[in-house]
């Protein structure tokens, strides 16, 4: 409909408040001041394993989806980014030792969920990790390399040099959203779903600050 706002606006506004408190968990807190030890960060990487794994699957679900289609985008893969990242952090035969927060394999099973309910559900959760990634995510790319010394392996979830400029990447994908088919009930369920998704990234780091023994914010 012609009086509705963009996809990405509406995106945007209706989930601000949730990303705020994500940004401001005592986990991110702690991690972004450069006052967790290296070993906090590797759980992390070893959750971002799971889930990517999960939201990747189902992203080459969609390919075959007029409308999820075009989010089928294979240079922001991360799963073999994490699977270097996790050799570097966790050492050989790091699989067989991975730790999987209950709120990791909730927030991986509404994934796996998400590619087979429909293109706008998928979406939602394509949107807030991708998009995240390529902004605030930078933020932790730079703390690995000041505080820990790590470049390449170890920090490679957070290089997107296969998509050029990430700030001109965000632009191009605001505009997959805003084109994308969506009717009025699909562009709800996009942005319903889409704060879901924040309240399961919430969930997981607010698990991964009483794991390495932080204080959940209220």
């Amino acid at each position: 409909m012609s009086d509705l706002s963009p996809l990405s606006q509406a995106l945007r506004s209706s989930t601000r408040a949730a990303h705020e408190r994500a940004h401001h968990s005592s986990y991110m807190d702690e991690l972004l001041g450069g006052r967790l030890p290296l070993d906090a960060y590797a759980l992390l990487a070893e959750q971002y394993w799971v889930l990517y794994g999960a939201l990747e699957a189902a992203t080459d679900a969609m390919r075959t989806d007029p409308v999820g289609r075009p989010f089928v985008i294979d240079e922001l893969r991360r799963v073999p980014a994490l699977r270097a990242d996790l050799e570097f952090l966790r050492g050989p035969g790091w699989e067989q030792r991975l730790t999987v927060l209950p709120a990791t394999q909730a927030y991986a099973d509404r994934l796996r969920t998400a590619g087979t309910t429909s293109a706008a559900v998928h979406v939602a959760h394509h949107y807030t990790r991708y998009l995240g990634d390529l902004a605030g995510g930078q933020m932790v790319g730079k703390l690995l390399e000041r505080t820990y010394g790590i470049t390449g392996a170890g920090a490679l979830f957070y290089d997107f040099a296969a998509l050029g400029s990430p700030s001109a990447f965000r632009t191009r994908y605001r505009e997959l959203l805003d084109t994308a088919p969506f009717d009025e009930l699909a562009r709800q369920q996009v942005t319903d779903e889409a704060l879901h998704a924040f309240e399961l990234n919430i969930a997981l780091l607010d698990e991964l600050a009483s794991a390495v023994g932080l204080p959940v914010a209220a």
